[in-house]
Formats: structure tokens, sequence, C-alpha cells
């Protein structure tokens, strides 16, 4: 329950402050909440499969984030971060939508 409280809280602080994301680190923002929907639905399936742990999940949650956001940080270094942006979302998205899959065969029986 607490962690349900905390990310009301966080939301709510959020829409009432408004934070502004600085520039520099925009194009990392949407791979960042793709990687980190990533692990939300890795560790939701992981709990429906009774194999959850909440190590593995937090450090699931971080190193998608950190991976993520380097392998557009060195595509942009290299010119093409575009298209590594879009490649690191078509997998994490792959990955989300199998994930998706088995949570919902395993509430449905379907």
């Amino acid at each position: 329950m607490i962690p349900v409280l905390g990310l009301l809280a966080g939301a709510l602080l959020g829409l009432y402050f408004q934070p502004d994301v600085p520039v520099v680190l925009q194009p990392y923002l949407p791979i960042a909440v793709v990687a980190a929907l990533d692990a939300l639905f890795g560790g939701l399936r992981a709990l429906l499969d009774g194999i959850f742990d909440d190590k593995v999940f937090l450090v699931s949650f971080l190193s998608n984030v950190v991976v993520a956001a380097l392998i557009v940080f060195i595509g942009d270094q290299l010119g093409v971060g575009t298209q590594l942006s879009t490649g690191v979302v078509v997998v994490l998205g792959i990955r989300i939508f199998s994930n998706a899959a088995a949570i919902r065969r395993h509430l449905f029986k379907a």
C-alpha cells in the first residue's frame, strides 16, 4: 500500500508543481519512461507468476532506464540518436506487449 500512496503523492506533486525537464534531458525522458514501463510490466508478470523479488525488480527498473538512456546518449554522440531511440522503443515495446499478453493470459485464462 505504501508504494501506491507514494506513486499517488508523486503524481499529485508533479501535477501541482509542473516541473520543467531541462532541454538537455528531453530526448531521454520518453526512453526512460518506456524502459520503466517495461520493468513495471515485467514486475507485475513476475508477481502474478509468484516469482516476484523486490531486489530483482529494483535492479531491473534502474538498469533498464540507465541502459536505454546510455544507448540513446551514444547514438546522439554518433549522430544516429533518433534511429537508436526508435530501436530501443521497438525492443522495449515488444517486451511490454509480451508481458501484457502473459498478464492477460494469467488474469483471464485466455
